[in-house]
């Protein structure tokens, strides 16, 4: 059986397509249990189809039986039953959507060119082309949606082609993505490019001035596109060996670049304007412009194109962003359900999604938590990919952005060998651009790693510590990242209450800065409030769950349990922070005398004996001299370490 969604609805069974039932919701039905990655309720079915019928529940069975007659087959029922939930198993079916929305998934700029070419053919109009149906809001919004997403995915595999197949027959590819996305300026770039590549001029001038216009009616700058064309033309003259027009200015260096939707309200009573959604929506935008780490379209561009219905994926497109955030929020009853969403705008790849559903206890609160929770999730999103993707670049065709991040791919390593490679990096973004404040806040970081783990004599590494770190606050003061790195500079330094007070900085400057949390917890575990210790190290965990520096997070939660003398909840702890991968020794350290205190004397020797075949010779000496506790901590591990033979 085959199922074509992305044009007029078509089910075809040996080839030939089949009478399709008259009524559209059953249609609808079909397409909508087609794409639902899981089992669908009813009552969400009812809802979504139906306004106020009398009986909902008998239309959605009528509707089913409909359906089962035009998939099932002789001894292959593909419409099951999950408790109260329907679902349509394609296991053995071909459906177009689907084919495309899984390349998407797994990287529409993998595909060599004669899969990008399969994929786009399958395009033979909108998603589910006519399918409108009238007083069903929840369906069309869906139904918008989708279209939305799959018009993005349709110029993603344009794109690609584009750039993967001769100038010849990309021409085709970049007229077609042309209409899809006319206010692309990337698409123009290339167009005009290619205009000039082969001798024809004039209708490069003549696409540019019919574009600047267009831009230019809506509100949008057609500079950048005369800007393509004149270095389209340099470029051409230097092929030429003919004497160029003077090069522009170097561009200031780049930040990852990412707009913010206003979410949709989903609401069965949407409020008006300026409700939850839009509220949200700039809660995010402005949390994380105060990361300071990205480029954030400023809200009143991103809700001008929300008021003219421009979905996410062209917004990405028109604004010429690397990531675009979309979501909705739903409140119903005595509850707040938030979907959020964000995707690459070049391959249409949904990077990160996720559904949170609150009791609305308290508005305001529940909106406080989501949003921090979308934004530091947004943020280690992002840094991971720009991680992934800097590591795999030439060294030498870097700039500053990617030089930092391939230095924070082997910063994460926790080695000696990867942090002298960080280091380089960091110097090279710098040097690059000496005004990137989180380059220099790296450059802190690896000199704090030489004296915190040894690798170096400490003095002269805390001073360079505390020298990058400045010099990252001079760059920009209101990096959040450039008051961590001074932060545990001081603390370095021995200056316990200046180094609380530059984190507590950072926290301010941006309230959803995971680092920021845990460096709090580090420093007051080993000398502080350790209950406070705890509260920031948990705290940091619910803003970045999955973070490069998780087993600090567990291991200071299990350190300031410790000071607390709760040393079996501690070394529940410290084991966690021990099971990451990237734990150095001082963290199974933590696990080794942490389960000594609480009495486990066969695990805390076999974390020892850990310890001392990565490093011989470690005592509880390298581990006081690292994490510098008060006395009342020196003592309690070294009590720990004694029980353990780790200690004279």
């Amino acid at each position: 059986m085959e199922l074509r969604l992305l044009g007029v609805l078509t089910v075809r069974r040996g080839g030939e397509p089949l009478p399709l039932p008259g009524s559209r919701k059953v249609r609808a039905l079909l397409a909508y249990l087609a794409l639902a990655p899981q089992p669908v309720p009813r009552s969400q079915l009812c809802e979504l189809l139906w306004d106020l019928p009398d009986d909902p529940r008998g239309e959605l069975r009528w509707c089913l039986s409909k359906v089962r007659r035009l998939v099932d087959a002789p001894g292959r029922a593909r419409i099951f039953t999950r408790e109260d939930s329907i679902g349509l198993d394609l296991s053995d079916c071909f459906a177009d959507a689907l084919e495309v929305a899984r390349a998407a998934g797994e990287g529409i700029g993998r595909l060599a060119p004669p899969r990008l070419r399969e994929l786009a053919q399958l395009f033979t109009g909108d998603f589910l082309e006519g399918l409108e149906i009238e007083r069903s809001p929840l369906f069309s919004g869906w139904l918008t949606a989708q279209r939305r997403r799959f018009r993005g995915c349709h110029a993603a595999l344009l794109e690609h082609l584009v750039g993967k197949v001769p100038d010849d027959e990309a021409t085709a590819y970049l007229e077609k993505w042309l209409e899809l996305a006319p206010f692309d300026r990337h698409v123009h770039e290339l167009l005009l490019g290619s205009l000039v590549r082969r001798g024809r001029v004039r209708e490069g001038e003549e696409h540019l001035a019919a574009a600047a216009r267009l831009f230019e009616a809506e509100g949008l700058d057609g500079a950048p596109l005369r800007e393509a064309w004149r270095a389209a033309r340099t470029q051409e003259a230097l092929v030429l060996s003919i004497a160029p027009e003077p090069s522009p200015a170097p561009a200031a260096t780049r930040r990852a670049s990412i707009a913010v939707m206003p979410f949709a309200d989903r609401s069965a009573t949407p409020p008006e304007r300026g409700g939850p959604a839009d509220a949200l929506a700039f809660d995010v935008i402005t949390r994380l412009a105060k990361l300071r780490s990205l480029f954030v379209i400023a809200q009143g561009s991103v809700f001008a194109l929300h008021e003219r219905r421009i979905g996410a994926e062209e917004a990405g497109r028109m604004l010429n962003v690397e990531y675009v955030v979309s979501g909705s929020v739903r409140r119903q009853s005595e509850r707040l359900a938030v979907t959020v969403e964000l995707a690459e705008t070049r391959s249409a790849r949904i990077v990160w999604a996720e559904t949170f559903n609150h009791k609305l206890d308290e508005a305001l609160a529940v909106l406080e938590e989501i949003g921090n929770r979308i934004v530091a999730s947004i943020a280690a999103e992002i840094e991971m990919i720009e991680r992934n993707r800097a590591i795999l670049r030439p060294p030498s065709s870097l700039d500053a952005w990617e030089a930092h991040h391939r230095g924070l791919w082997h910063m994460y390593r926790f080695n000696r060998a990867d942090n002298e490679r960080a280091r380089h990096f960091f110097q090279m973004a710098v040097r690059l651009d000496p005004t990137f404040s989180r380059a220099y806040a790296g450059l802190s970081f690896t000199h704090f790693q030489d004296a915190f783990q040894g690798w170096a004599k400490a003095a002269p590494e805390i001073e360079r510590a505390h020298e990058f770190a400045m010099q990252g606050l001079m760059a920009d003061d209101r990096d959040p990242a450039a008051h961590w790195a001074m932060g545990r500079a001081l603390w370095l330094r021995g200056e316990h209450g200046q180094s609380v007070a530059e984190l507590e900085r950072a926290v301010a400057l941006s309230p959803n800065f995971a680092l920021a949390h845990y460096n709090l917890a580090f420093v007051h575990s080993t000398a502080g409030d350790a209950t406070a210790a705890i509260s920031a190290s948990d705290h940091s965990r619910e803003l970045s769950p999955f973070d490069p520096m998780l087993f600090g997070m567990l291991g200071t939660r299990a350190m300031a349990l410790v000071r607390l003398e709760r040393f079996d909840e501690a070394a529940q702890w410290a084991v966690k922070a021990a099971a990451r991968p990237n734990a150095f020794p001082h963290i199974r350290a933590i696990a080794a005398y942490s389960l000594a205190l609480a009495g486990s004397l066969d695990e805390a020797r076999a974390y020892a004996a850990a310890v001392r075949k990565a490093v011989p010779g470690y005592g509880v000496a390298d581990f006081l001299a690292a994490f510098r506790f008060d006395a009342q901590g020196a003592a309690l591990f070294r009590k720990g370490a004694q029980r353990i033979g780790m200690a004279p």
